[in-house]
């Protein structure tokens, strides 16, 4: 609906921005100057003790030194009340005595028809509710009882009960109520078959459902007849009520999510019941279907990242995974989703009844981002023990991130996604070289995988793989000697560690030696005396690996090994680090770039192999010279003394010694 010219001004210059703030805040008296309408208070919008609110009265607007909120009475009626513009332009309107501008004749014969509608549900509300409180509502009483639901709860949430027959019908007959619109608004039915209309609730309890306006647009039924054919059944959709579009307790939700609260999705109506009893009043429940498309924007609208309580069943996980693939392709930065799982066999209410609201909160604060969930469900009872098996997991990975809009989220998920593959497929390759261990689990939020056989250091290679063909490649040699001489001078040259920590603790050891070595380094790495390092290694892995990695010739032969010295050894770090870390980079690329995982571009991956190959190249070349000696000529270039030599012989077969 659009606004007529100077209708925004007309209502700012009859509103006091000091009164429209006033209702949220205790004012500094100290600090404010009501005449000069300067006025001060802590925050609304953060948690403060001192008074860094600020409202300027006279130009209609307020900043917070804090937290830098900022806006006009517009602005803070929506930020408060987390309503929609429109509905903050309602609010102030009627608050400041003046009328809404009319829309079109045709929107507003619906809306006076709406109105019309949703006054009927009110009618037939107070007439369930006063069923509830009489001798026919006996029954529902009891039940409501034995499900702990107090009595102001029910006056909460407007709980009533529909009696059996056509009751209602009678009643809104009696006042003047036509069948048509009591048919239209949904409490009454109409057979198809030409019978006689009836009450569409009968022998249930009733839970009213308002939209976010609060206008009470249908209602939920619970039968009391355990043999009813629907234990639960919401209103027909009709003009009012689309359930699809609906949220049961959205307006209340709503402002809980403005105090601050995060919006929790629960499963039904008696889940919400008990979460805000709770204390979790920022709680809806979808109306009796999975969520839908329309009702994941009206969450999207009320909070970033709802939480979706869902019980721990088969039943449980599959909504989830279906919520995933209507929530991928709608995905935006800052709008996801998080997923907390109850106990197996508990919904919200009886984990509440059982455990109390800090049982709830810590399934809340433990709830997983939906990259998580989606890893759960495409791998969760499967093994992968064949190239082809792995080739199906990529694909599958693949397909569920392809509706993914956004190109930066689609290629956060695959980084974290390739980051998981690579954990679950390395910690295989350690349980089967290794005969046997844990299975690793992913760690939301770490970026890292918990357990394992090996839990404080990465996965390595065994006695029997290390005698493999694997391991008896030059390359992978020539890896072995790097990290045996890396220990071997922070050994001898203690407090080095410090210096390249960041380096260390991605070196990932190809030995159980070498992890167990590198791990007793980092962490005596603050020791600086050579005598007293090599005692706390010693008690730490013991002899064995400390005489194999020092006995070896390779490790003898290095400068800093046989004389410690601190700058020769950093310089001998620095390059022997970066030469492994060039080498695995480049097969790292290779292995995972030749996948194509997780929907990568082909540019993408091209550009990653051939930037992983020219840093490999450099460290192979940089090798390549450390075993050419040079001679400087006298034109300043450097010579290989091998050429030098075979250039000097060659002028001796074809010259006398002295023509040259």
């Amino acid at each position: 609906m659009s606004l007529p010219p100077g209708f925004l001004d007309e209502l700012r210059n009859r509103l006091s921005l000091t009164d429209v703030v006033g209702r949220k805040v205790m004012w500094d008296q100290r600090k404010s100057n009501a005449g000069k309408g300067d006025m001060w208070a802590p925050c609304p919008f953060h948690h403060e003790k001192t008074a860094s609110f600020h409202v300027n009265d006279k130009d209609g607007y307020y900043y917070c030194f804090g937290c830098h909120a900022k806006g006009d009475a517009i602005t803070f009626v929506r930020e408060t009340e987390n309503v929609s513009f429109m509905e903050a332009i309602e609010i102030l309107a009627r608050e400041a005595g003046m009328p809404i501008p009319e829309r079109d004749p045709q929107a507003q014969k619906q809306a006076d028809k709406r109105s019309q509608l949703a006054e009927i549900n009110e009618v037939a509300n107070r007439f369930f509710r006063l069923n509830l409180s009489q001798q026919g509502g006996a029954q529902a009483r009891a039940y409501l009882d034995r499900r702990g639901m107090k009595p102001e709860t029910r006056e909460r949430f407007e709980i009533g009960y529909a009696p059996p027959g056509n009751a209602l019908l009678r009643a809104l007959k009696d006042q003047g109520i036509s069948v048509e619109m009591a048919i239209e608004a949904g409490v009454v039915a109409k057979p198809d078959d030409g019978r006689d209309p009836y009450d569409f609730y009968r022998d249930r309890i009733t839970f009213p459902i308002r939209d976010a306006r609060g206008r009470l647009i249908s209602f939920g039924g619970r039968a009391m007849d355990p043999n009813a054919r629907a234990k639960y059944l919401n209103g027909p959709e009709r003009l009012l009520f689309d359930k699809g579009a609906a949220l049961y307790n959205h307006g209340p939700a709503r402002a809980g999510c403005g105090k601050g609260q995060v919006l929790v999705v629960a499963e039904g109506y008696m889940d919400v019941i008990a979460m805000a009893e709770a204390g979790f009043d920022a709680t809806v429940a979808p109306l009796g279907t999975a969520i839908t498309e329309r009702q994941l924007q009206l969450m999207w609208r009320m909070s970033d990242e709802p939480v979706i309580a869902l019980d721990g069943d088969k039943a449980g996980l599959r909504a989830a995974f279906r919520l995933i693939d209507l929530a991928m392709p709608l995905l935006q930065s800052g709008k996801g989703l998080r997923f907390a799982i109850l106990p197996e066999g508990q919904d919200p209410d009886e984990l509440i009844k059982a455990k109390g609201r800090e049982a709830m909160q810590e399934v809340l604060d433990g709830a997983l981002p939906m990259v998580a969930l989606l890893w759960r469900r495409e791998t969760e009872g499967k093994v992968f023990d064949s190239p082809e098996r792995r080739a199906a997991l990529d694909k599958s990975l693949r397909d569920a991130i392809r509706p993914i809009a956004d190109p930066s989220i689609k290629g956060h998920y695959g980084e974290i996604l390739k980051d998981m593959r690579f954990e679950l497929f390395r910690g295989k390759r350690s349980e089967q070289q290794g005969g046997g261990g844990e299975r690793r689990a992913w760690t939301p939020g770490k970026g890292r995988f918990n357990g394992g056989r090996f839990g404080k250091g990465p996965a390595v290679p065994t006695e029997g793989l290390k005698a493999s063909l694997i391991v008896s490649g030059d390359e992978t040699q020539a890896d072995l000697m790097r990290e045996a001489v890396v220990l071997a001078v922070l050994v001898k040259n203690p407090g080095l560690a410090l210096d390249f920590l960041s380096q260390l603790e991605a070196l990932q050891p190809r030995t159980e030696d070498h992890a167990a070595l590198l791990h007793a380094l980092l962490t005596h790495a603050e020791v600086e005396d050579a005598d007293e390092l090599h005692e706390k290694i010693l008690n730490d892995v013991g002899r064995g690996p400390l005489d194999r990695l020092l006995s070896h010739p390779h490790v003898q032969i290095t400068p800093p090994v046989r004389k410690p010295d601190r700058e020769v050894a950093q310089m001998c770090l620095t390059e022997e680090l970066a030469k492994l870390k060039a080498r695995r980079g480049y097969k790292a690329e290779l292995d995972e770039g030749l996948v194509d995982l997780l929907a990568a571009e082909d540019e993408k991956v091209t550009w990653r192999l051939r930037q992983a190959a020219e840093a490999r190249n450099k460290a192979t070349k940089a090798e390549a010279e450390d075993k050419t000696e040079f001679d400087t000529a006298e034109n300043g270039l450097e010579l290989s003394r091998d050429e030098r030599d075979a250039f000097r012989a060659l002028l001796n077969r074809i010259a006398p010694e002295g023509q040259k």
